[in-house]
């Protein structure tokens, strides 16, 4: 079976997602976050790092996880109780972690937005939704019914969107955040579109986004950000020829 070095991989991966220049939210850690003993032979790809995925790819053989949402975002101190056991699992399996959380969603062709768009069959994409000086999603000019819409979306997903239908029954502009855009509502309006697609978003986002005529489909934050993962192991296997697999453990949410 072939091998590639794990330091070769992760490299590749932050030059082609530019995980050093993109911001993400204050402690999110981009990159690789822990090794293994330096080789690859075949990789996993989840949305979480969590414990259970994380035993998922030890036992699919894998020696690399791809996650979108990584093991690091406030400090994990001191290593003991279940972040000593977290830590010897990951040891004792050979298992390393990579992840990428915004680097991923707004890469132009792997990235989590444009592979829903993609999905959805949207084309013409432009960026969208502004976030500390860069864009993080994507948006198009369509003609397309908001019941239809809803449809396609829960083709893609494999289950029903919560629809918010604030907006006009004739979708014109469509944007889309994957994951937790709910509460930023007012960027997306503000921006032109009158339908946003997202993962999830708090209670309080049904009333404002019929004050601001925004049809709003949640297609839940799991299901909407299963795509980049994927779409990155499957550009890593091609590139060096390692298998891959996806570990699918939805959380519903």
């Amino acid at each position: 079976m072939k091998k590639t070095a794990l330091r070769e991989i992760a490299s590749y991966c932050d030059r082609l997602l530019r995980v050093r220049q993109i911001e993400d939210y204050e402690g999110a850690l981009n990159g690789l976050q822990v090794e293994n003993a330096g080789t690859v032979r075949r990789i996993a790809a989840a949305v979480d790092a969590s414990v259970a995925t994380l035993k998922l790819a030890a036992q699919s053989g894998a020696d690399l996880l791809l996650a979108h949402h990584g093991l690091f975002w406030s400090p994990r101190q001191p290593w003991t109780g279940r972040h000593y056991k977290l830590l010897r699992f990951l040891l004792e399996k050979n298992l390393a972690v990579y992840s990428a959380h915004l680097p991923l969603d707004l890469h132009p062709t792997l990235g989590n937005n444009a592979q829903l768009a993609a999905a959805l069959g949207l084309k013409s994409l432009i960026p969208f939704f502004r976030w500390h000086d860069q864009y993080i999603g994507v948006q198009t000019k369509t003609k397309i019914s908001r019941d239809e819409m809803a449809q396609r979306l829960q083709g893609v997903i494999g289950l029903a969107p919560r629809l918010i239908p604030g907006g006009p029954v004739l979708c014109r502009r469509i944007g889309i955040v994957t994951g937790g855009g709910g509460s930023e509502l007012k960027t997306a309006a503000e921006e032109g579109v009158d339908t946003f697609i997202t993962g999830e978003g708090p209670h309080w986002s049904f009333a404002l986004a019929e004050e601001l005529g925004l049809n709003v489909l949640y297609g839940g934050h799991y299901a909407t950000e299963t795509f980049g993962v994927k779409a990155l192991a499957e550009h890593l296997s091609r590139k060096f020829q390692v298998p891959w697999e996806f570990v699918d453990y939805p959380t519903g949410l």
